[in-house]
């Protein structure tokens, strides 16, 4: 008798626990984008998650963080979503398959000083919308670029794949935008490759950019093919100037194929 309460307890346990999962995933016929709010250090920061439709994105679905360059950089927590892959997601919202997150930079400062921003809100979107962590994926444009490679290098195997447009590791410009941490390498692109060698990377530039030189993107493959990275990727599109990011993320089909068939391997 004891046994067979022991096994109804049991069986009505996992009843609860599976009853508690389908409703905590409500079905959604279509994509949306939701407005959060994360305390980081005691200040309150707006930012966006585009929530997939259930039927796109099944129940765990894959997750995006997309890092804006640095005129969407605010407080709205709508103008990061404006710019890059939010256009694509909108002209596809009923079937794109991800969880995009998108944070927002406040103004005059850098994704390196806002990395604790960016894991806040990657971690509790991926909590409330039941994202899958081991295909998380991080792209970004511009000074998001530029932030792709920072986040990347402070949580190496954490995403399952990078996609770093019209980026780059040093700004002569603009010394404040680079990557952090490998000032005093001599040569900061083997650094760089050799820590995220495991990570499969597609690149993106344009060949006319005068803002953030392609050159840096192919060191940067350079580097990442001398040491023998297991996947790496650049594409240069020959007539864009700055804006690599629409031919990048509305006119290469192809990327996200490549994407989502990328998971991480613990």
């Amino acid at each position: 008798m004891r046994l067979h309460q022991i096994r109804v307890a049991i069986l009505l346990a996992v009843m609860a626990c599976l009853f508690t999962a389908c409703m905590s995933v409500p079905e959604r016929a279509t994509g949306s984008f939701v407005e959060r709010s994360i305390d980081v250090a005691g200040t309150s920061h707006r930012y966006q998650v585009f929530v997939p439709a259930s039927a796109a994105g099944g129940r765990t679905p894959p997750v995006i963080v997309f890092l804006h360059g640095s005129g969407e950089r605010g407080n709205d927590g709508a103008r990061q979503t404006q710019v890059g892959i939010g256009p694509y997601i909108r002209a596809h919202q009923s079937d794109f398959p991800a969880i995009v997150v998108f944070p927002q930079a406040p103004d005059d400062t850098e994704w390196a000083g806002n990395a604790d921003l960016v894991f806040a809100s990657l971690d509790a979107a991926t909590r409330e919308f039941h994202g899958d962590p081991d295909r998380t994926y991080l792209t970004g444009l511009s000074m998001g670029g530029y932030g792709t490679w920072e986040m990347a290098m402070r949580a190496p195997g954490r995403f399952a794949a990078l996609v770093p447009v019209c980026g780059g590791l040093v700004h002569p410009r603009r010394p404040s935008m680079g990557v952090s941490g490998i000032d005093g390498a001599a040569d900061p692109y083997a650094t760089v490759a050799a820590r995220l060698k495991g990570t499969p990377i597609w690149q993106f530039h344009g060949a006319m950019d005068d803002v953030v030189s392609p050159d840096y993107s192919r060191q940067m493959d350079a580097a990442l093919k001398a040491v023998g990275a297991d996947d790496a990727r650049l594409t240069i599109f020959p007539d864009a100037n700055h804006n690599s990011w629409d031919p990048a993320y509305s006119q290469t089909p192809e990327l996200w194929t490549w994407l989502f068939a990328q998971k991480r391997i613990r």
